[in-house]
């Protein structure tokens, strides 16, 4: 709990990790420092910071802590079934409509592994909030983390045939500045629409009534005929399938995004995390099933 606390900066973070209360968190560091008679932790009612002795208690006991950690994991690797909680953090579009499937077959295959997956859009921190791995797609931010790529996911512009036929099919990038366009702002720069244009790459500014930042909300407002959204093909891919939706600006369509697995980097890497990244490396291996058809 010491060492959690320092990490994470606040009892109530470092409890929510250990699946703790804050009370419980502040009576361990508490009982530390008496058992060791010593103060390790600076407490104000603003912030806390580790003392002169704290900070290099910390750096032992965190190493000592490691190669516990390591040699747990070698154990249990040894005994070849993955067990233990496994905390996995993924975009929520994602997550709800082509991950959970897959991690429903990796729990039927792996029993003894619990899973504990947040769906969330926010870039969690790995190592201060205790995730074992996380999905993301684009480049990943953070160069501490070990990236394994899972795929290409492109990205579409995706309309209603109902509102083509009222406004026209844009037949280039540039035409998009006389349409209603649906903005996603998950994308970095969602007011610019990225193009591939004869080697070159072309950015084009749209506008539109409606933004929003959720993938899924922009396809219903496509399907529903207000614009044109601009989405990963994995949320437009059953739209396009159906009918419902239709694929624009195909030959102009720019470079995919990659979606990745990501993790911490550590000598020993658990079995429960390791057998988890080969499943979803086998599972989405070559054309991606949103993109078939």
């Amino acid at each position: 709990m010491f060492v959690a606390v320092l990490e994470i900066g606040s009892f109530a973070g470092a409890a929510e990790r250990l699946g703790a209360s804050s009370g419980q968190a502040s009576k361990l560091v508490s009982k530390l420092e008496a058992d060791l008679g010593v103060q390790l932790i600076k407490r104000t009612t603003r912030a806390l910071s580790p003392t002169e002795v704290g900070r290099a208690y910390y750096e032992r006991i965190k190493a000592l802590l490691d190669e516990f950690d390591a040699l747990d994991a070698s154990v249990r690797n040894a005994s070849g079934a993955p067990t233990g909680r496994l905390r996995l953090t993924a975009p929520i579009s994602f997550g709800t409509a082509q991950l959970a499937p897959v991690l429903i077959d990796f729990a039927r295959t792996y029993p003894g592994v619990q899973l504990d997956v947040s769906f969330s859009d926010r870039i969690v921190n790995l190592v201060d909030e205790g995730f074992d791995a996380a999905i993301r797609i684009g480049k990943p931010g953070d160069s501490s983390l070990i990236a394994r790529k899972l795929c290409d996911v492109r990205i579409v512009l995706a309309a209603a045939p109902a509102y083509l036929e009222t406004r026209g099919e844009p037949k280039a990038p540039a035409d998009l500045t006389e349409h209603d366009c649906i903005v996603d702002t998950n994308f970095r720069d969602p007011g610019n629409w990225q193009f591939s244009t004869d080697n070159d790459e072309q950015t084009v500014p749209v506008t539109g009534p409606l933004r929003f930042s959720n993938a899924d909300a922009c396809i219903a407002a496509a399907e529903a005929g207000l614009g044109i959204a601009r989405v990963p093909s994995f949320v437009a891919g059953a739209s396009f399938r159906s009918g419902s939706l239709r694929p624009l600006l195909c030959a102009f369509e720019g470079e995919p995004v990659a979606l990745y697995v990501l993790y911490p980097p550590g000598r020993h890497l658990a079995l429960k995390v390791r057998v988890l990244l080969d499943f979803l490396v086998s599972r989405y291996r070559g054309e991606p099933s949103w993109d078939r058809g």
